[in-house]
């Protein structure tokens, strides 16, 4: 790939500590964002997720220092043990957390900023076989859902939310929240319930585009129908295409109407 446009990638993430430093800090930030997390032993011998940064970490490094094959067998291994899939030439920022984590897979090129949180299921995934950049970018503070795709060489800024099942193929601003396929920003967002290092993990606090356009448009045909019963016009409710028991007539249209 173009070292050159590595390199401008790599900037997005402050300098980190030593090795072991980050490797703390991976362990200690679980138990900002996982309820479940009783101890420190308890983390760093059942959770996939830290197992995996552990190694991507050691991997990394091999990867930069020309050591291709080994960072390489080592990635294969993690896979093998936590069943994550971070290529060893990914950049990962500081206190990286992945919950649950089966089913996770970064790609090479893929740039990740400080205190970003995955759930399970995501992919930081490529579009194109070209050699140079072709991962996404996501700034620090970032919250993908369960089986969420970020795909191509995009940016997601700071505090960008990803809601589950998305798949997100443009850049998104700082503060936002993304959902659907593809992904649209329903929500702006500068000011959360984070907690104390200012993570958001309310992702599944979104609004529903759809939902709400679909109870806009039964609002209006029932006001239309209305208008017409008083000017005298025969209105059955009744949909040439539908039976009696389908949409129109159901509970599930009464209740739309009231969203």
């Amino acid at each position: 790939m173009d070292d050159a446009m590595y390199a401008r990638e790599t900037l997005t993430v402050a300098p980190a500590p030593g090795l072991f430093a980050l490797l703390r800090e991976d362990v200690a930030c679980v138990f900002q964002r996982d309820p479940a997390a009783r101890s420190r032993f308890e983390v760093i011998t059942t959770y996939p997720g830290v197992h995996a940064i552990l190694l991507q970490r050691i991997a990394h490094r091999l990867w930069r220092a020309g050591l291709r094959y080994p960072a390489r067998f080592l990635s294969w291994f993690a896979r093998l043990l936590t069943n994550i899939d971070i290529h060893p030439g990914a950049t990962i920022g500081r206190r990286f957390f992945i919950d649950h984590g089966a089913g996770v897979v970064i790609g090479e090129t893929a740039v990740v900023g400080d205190d970003v949180t995955l759930y399970h299921g995501v992919t930081l995934g490529g579009t194109s076989w070209n050699k140079g950049k072709r991962h996404p970018t996501l700034g620090s503070h970032v919250v993908i859902g369960a089986g969420a795709k970020v795909l191509g060489p995009i940016s997601l800024g700071d505090h960008v939310r990803v809601g589950a099942n998305s798949v997100v193929v443009k850049d998104v601003p700082a503060h936002r929240t993304v959902v659907g396929i593809p992904g649209r920003v329903v929500l702006r967002q500068d000011e959360g319930e984070a907690n104390a290092l200012g993570i958001n993990l309310d992702h599944h606090l979104i609004p529903d585009p759809v939902g709400k356009a679909i109870a806009c448009l039964m609002e209006r045909i029932e006001v239309l129908e209305t208008t017409l019963r008083r000017q005298g016009e025969p209105v059955d409710g009744q949909c040439q295409t539908c039976e009696a028991e389908d949409l129109c007539g159901s509970e599930v249209a009464r209740t739309m109407r009231k969203m």
